[in-house]
């Protein structure tokens, strides 16, 4: 009986993961992002640059996703800068510059320069310490929507 219920509990505490990994895998990669609390100035970013359409296009897509924090870490009055109309267009080389064509999942990163979706490169570092995307650290990996997969990263990325 103590073993049927201890197999209870670690179902009924594996079952919620399974269902948000599920659920995750149904929805675009915009989807995700808009509901995680921790990416919603990159939510507001992607409306303002107007590319929520084609970032929950077909893809695949490879993102390399800021959190609130890394955004933080710009110098004060930059997002809110960035967000403003006349902006769009220096917002979306931004954005776009943290996205790579193609589904690139954690165990296929390799060191090298990484055409995004901008036009320039991105330098991508893979060493004992982790995974770097030019000066961000990559803190988490492999979070797959149906039409690409996210890589958390703790700072923005700014082309050259």
């Amino acid at each position: 009986m103590k073993k049927l219920l201890i197999l209870a509990a670690l179902t009924l505490s594996i079952v919620p993961l399974i269902n948000t990994t599920a659920k995750a895998a149904d929805e675009t990669v915009v989807a995700i992002a808009a509901g995680n609390a921790d990416f919603s100035t990159l939510v507001a970013a992607v409306k303002a640059a107007d590319l929520v359409e084609t970032l929950s296009g077909a893809g695949p897509f490879t993102v390399f996703a800021p959190t609130n924090a890394a955004f933080d870490k710009l110098p004060k009055g930059a997002v809110e800068d960035l967000l403003k109309p006349e902006n769009k267009a220096k917002l979306a080389a931004i954005l776009t510059y943290h996205v790579v064509a193609g589904k690139v999942m954690a165990a296929d990163v390799k060191t090298g320069m990484v055409k995004t979706v901008q036009g320039t490169d991105l330098d991508v570092k893979v060493s004992a310490d982790g995974v770097t995307v030019n000066d961000a650290k990559v803190v988490k990996t492999d979070i797959v929507g149906s039409n690409g997969v996210i890589h958390v990263i703790d700072t923005v990325v700014l082309p050259k």
